[in-house]
């Protein structure tokens, strides 16, 4: 059972370079894991963080009593699955900051990483009024967008991903934090003929969470906010030359049926770690579901999967290019409004 205390900080901890760490499925099986691994508390978890933040050699890994665990495959999807409206968040990209940070899927254990674009760390344009993220954004552990399937709302197959949400609560939020949202809603969206779902909920410790149990709910006490994220997935992308992004069903979807969605995403993430659903690329390596063939004893991983062992000196960021220190306009049609000369 899920302790009322959540986790709300998680120390940082510093910097040093690796190298991406290889893809691993144990078939080994053994006796049940020591007490460390048995049973997930949420107050003793901690981050390791190893390379320079803004390249592509930086992670971001997640221990649990000490030992490295996945932030996708090891966190709980439900924190008491007897309440399935409020689940386990895995913040990667913090409000207000532009770093494309994402969870790893074909590296073992699944750090958090900086994806990249053209061999380059990826950002994105601060197109007004928005600086970077306006929310909280990152995952839901223990779910798939299964790319083998067309999904019967969208009609398009999943990007592969866990699925995505982002959080509006007042919470400053850190890279690899875990804390327990509530869901609200959620949008559809059609990102190059992929399923790529963004989950709406608020954190439950936020004021506002114990007033709101919908989309619609936000608009009494925040009014504009849910339109003006919804229309932020739409456009984002388009100060870097791309189209507007469609969202199926146009706005948000209720809450029975986000619940539901989330539910058989999760029955996929099922499905992928069992060797139901061939993976791919995908690291599917955990250490918390004993019985499948994907299970490392978490007292074994650091050592098996070639984990760093420690953190190490903090660095400064690496510089980004200055056109993400700019800001980007867009004119009623949704296009970019460009200046002569500019």
């Amino acid at each position: 059972m899920f302790s009322t205390t959540f986790l709300t900080s998680l120390a940082f901890l510093s910097v040093v370079s690796t190298s991406p760490l290889d893809t691993r499925t144990s078939s080994k099986k053994g006796p049940k894991p020591d007490e460390k691994c048995a049973e997930f508390d949420y107050e003793n978890l901690s981050l390791r963080e190893v390379g320079q933040r803004n390249t592509l050699d930086w992670r971001m890994y997640l221990l649990h009593r000490d030992e490295p665990i996945s932030f996708w495959h090891d966190v709980p999807l439900y924190p008491d699955a007897s309440n399935k409206q409020i689940i386990n968040f895995v913040v990667e990209i913090p409000r207000w900051t532009d770093g494309k940070i994402e969870t790893s899927r074909p590296e073992a254990l699944n750090p958090i990483f900086h994806d990249d674009k053209n061999g380059a760390p990826r950002y994105v344009e601060s197109v007004w009024p928005h600086k970077g993220y306006p929310f909280l954004y990152g995952s839901i552990p223990q779910t798939w967008e299964n790319p083998n399937v067309n999904h019967s709302f969208t009609g398009f197959p999943g990007d592969k991903d866990p699925m995505d949400l982002f959080d509006i609560g007042q919470d400053d939020g850190y890279t690899g934090q875990i804390k327990q949202v509530k869901l609200l809603g959620g949008l559809a969206v059609n990102d190059g003929d992929e399923t790529d779902w963004k989950m709406l909920g608020i954190d439950v410790k936020d004021p506002l969470a114990t007033v709101v149990n919908t989309h619609e709910d936000v608009e009494k006490y925040r009014p504009g906010t849910i339109q003006a994220f919804r229309d932020w997935f739409t456009y984002y992308k388009v100060a870097r030359g791309d189209d507007v992004i469609p969202v199926v069903g146009e706005t948000y979807q209720n809450i029975s049926f986000v619940m539901d969605t989330v539910e058989e995403s999760h029955k996929y993430w099922e499905d992928l770690v069992s060797g139901k659903e061939d993976p791919g690329k995908i690291s599917t390596v955990q250490t918390s579901q004993i019985d499948l063939s994907s299970w490392v004893p978490c007292k074994d991983a650091r050592k098996e999967l070639g984990i760093p062992k420690k953190s190490s000196k903090p660095q400064e960021p690496a510089a980004k290019p200055e056109k993400y220190s700019w800001w980007y306009y867009l004119n009623a049609e949704r296009q970019l409004i460009e200046v002569p000369g500019s």
